[in-house]
């Protein structure tokens, strides 16, 4: 498809700031949105593990992963409406075509996430008291539904790279297709890929846990050494298996994407993986480590750099389509409150979550918060009312124009 068909397809609005300032928030949001994805496949995989296996320590961290799965996959689909909107913004051609060649994959994502929620929560339900066969089965389920939505995402946004076969796949023989039902364009190494990384981050994640854990006075030292065991095996193996699929992408990239597998970019996404695979002797307390974590999330960050890296390199190298040349409406109050709210209606509330959680983790019998956790509470009600008064306030304001 030529340029100046892409360029016409863009929205006539055009944009409230300049594209790199969406482009930066693009790369920033989709990592923190792979991060709790990674996290929600992980422990969902570890918590049917435990659900299905005898020993007593399996069955303790499958416990405790699927309440980790519960809150990851809500934080996964709340933090994964940013990186969704500034995709929408600065790539909109690409994205809509891709969703409307596969419209009824795109509304159908809806319905399998929800489902893979309910089946969660099923497990949760039915076999808070010990795992029945029913429930079990039913985590299963949510499992393989959630890898089927991030399957759904991987299709839209390889359809989305490949505009010189747009025509081909909505006109085929030229006979239109507009049921939408098709899957065009897919990639089984980049999706494993994206997936295998949830090992390694997962594994970051146990170190982490075992040092939370390590504040117990009553806690078992068998078991936090078990689970520090699994966490270091989860980076190392899953690290490789990781590089693996890497390099099996690279192998079979489009040829739109030019020499990127020979690039800096990409040997920086070799570098992130590397980090992950040392991060276990990097990190080698025994009482675990909060540094894994974030090493493995820096990671993830690296990885989003040089995926982006990649788009880039494939529209704009192949295609010419460049983001400077949006058209600039500038908008401060857009920009002010996406800003605000991300940093801190929502700093406030990420905050005041893992504060009371860290305390009441180490708290034995019944939990009060502290008077600094408390205020910290009140502080993310106050932010969340004054979002609530500000946007009933200029919303009045423009409608009396």
């Amino acid at each position: 498809m030529d340029i100046d068909t892409l360029y016409a397809l863009r929205s006539s609005s055009g944009l409230p700031s300049h594209p790199a300032v969406f482009l930066i928030l693009l790369v920033l949001t989709w990592a923190l949105h792979m991060i709790a994805v990674h996290v929600m496949l992980g422990s969902t995989a570890l918590a049917l593990t435990g659900a299905f296996a005898a020993n007593a320590h399996w069955r303790r961290l499958g416990s405790a992963m699927l309440d980790t799965a519960k809150v990851a996959v809500s934080l996964a689909i709340v933090i994964g409406v940013a990186p969704l909107l500034f995709v929408q913004v600065i790539y909109d051609p690409f994205w809509y075509v891709s969703n409307v060649l596969s419209a009824r994959w795109a509304i159908g994502f809806i319905v399998v996430l929800l489902v893979a929620y309910w089946a969660m929560y099923h497990h949760y339900f039915v076999g808070k008291e010990g795992s029945s066969g029913s429930s079990r089965w039913s985590l299963a389920l949510s499992l393989i539904l959630l890898l089927a939505a991030g399957f759904i995402m991987h299709v839209l946004a390889s359809q989305a790279l490949r505009p010189e076969l747009w025509m081909a796949w909505y006109a085929p023989d030229g006979h239109l297709e507009t049921s939408g039902a098709g899957i065009h364009e897919f990639n089984l190494a980049r999706f494993s890929f994206f997936i295998a990384l949830a090992a390694p981050v997962t594994g970051a994640w146990l170190l982490g846990y075992r040092r939370y854990l390590a504040h117990r006075e009553d806690e078992n030292p068998e078991y936090l050494d078990w689970i520090a065991g699994l966490g270091r095996k989860l980076m190392t193996g899953g690290g490789f298996v990781v590089l693996i699929c890497y390099a099996m992408w690279m192998a079979t990239l489009q040829d739109t994407a030019g020499n990127f597998p020979l690039s800096l970019w990409s040997f920086l996404a070799n570098g992130a993986i590397l980090l992950l695979i040392l991060a276990p002797a990097l990190f080698r307390s025994p009482s675990g480590s909060y540094g894994a974590f974030a090493t493995a999330a820096g990671a993830v960050l690296l990885v989003a750099v040089a995926r982006e890296a990649l788009r880039h390199r494939i529209l704009g190298g192949a295609h010419g389509y460049e983001l400077s040349t949006y058209t600039i409406h500038f908008d401060w109050y857009s920009n002010a409150l996406f800003c605000l709210t991300f940093v801190g209606l929502g700093g406030f509330a990420i905050a005041y979550s893992i504060a009371i959680s860290w305390e009441a983790g180490k708290t034995k019998g019944l939990y009060t918060a502290s008077p600094r956790v408390d205020r910290l509470g009140k502080f993310a009600l106050a932010a969340l009312c004054i979002w609530i008064a500000q946007y009933f306030f200029f919303g009045f304001l423009v409608m009396a124009q």
